[in-house]
């Protein structure tokens, strides 16, 4: 596969960014945990935290669809899928987040950590140029 400079640029910001996904959903499942056992750790931070990490797998997705459409990367089977998943498990959370209003850390923590490992499966199956 040759790709172009700019090509190949977005793909390695890809490759990179997906650490940002992995890690930043990680510690926000973990913080989300914390935060359903100890008071103090439910800041408004906590919320800027996962909305930032939640943003990275829209970061993600965007820069494997410009991959797939302006420069036409053909991935693995299934990594393209992991990513959309991901999309949609981030929409269930936030859409479940009244109806778990008694359990919201809970739900962000689990989803957060779910996310990650979407993350990280995407990047097993990924394995690009």
């Amino acid at each position: 596969m040759t790709l172009a400079a700019a090509g190949l640029a977005v793909l390695n910001f890809h490759k990179a960014w997906a650490w940002f996904v992995i890690i930043g959903n990680g510690l926000a499942g973990l913080w989300a945990l914390g935060a359903h056992y100890l008071a103090a750790l439910r800041t408004r931070a906590l919320w800027w935290f996962i909305a930032a990490a939640e943003a990275t797998v829209f970061v993600q997705v965007t820069l494997g669809a410009i991959l797939v459409g302006k420069y036409k990367v053909v991935f693995p089977k299934f990594h393209a899928f992991y990513g959309f998943v991901a999309i949609i498990a981030v929409a269930i959370i936030y859409s479940y987040r009244h109806q778990m209003r008694h359990r919201l850390y809970l739900l962000y923590g689990l989803g957060s950590l779910f996310v990650m490992g979407l993350g990280i499966r995407a990047m097993l199956v990924g394995k690009v140029g």
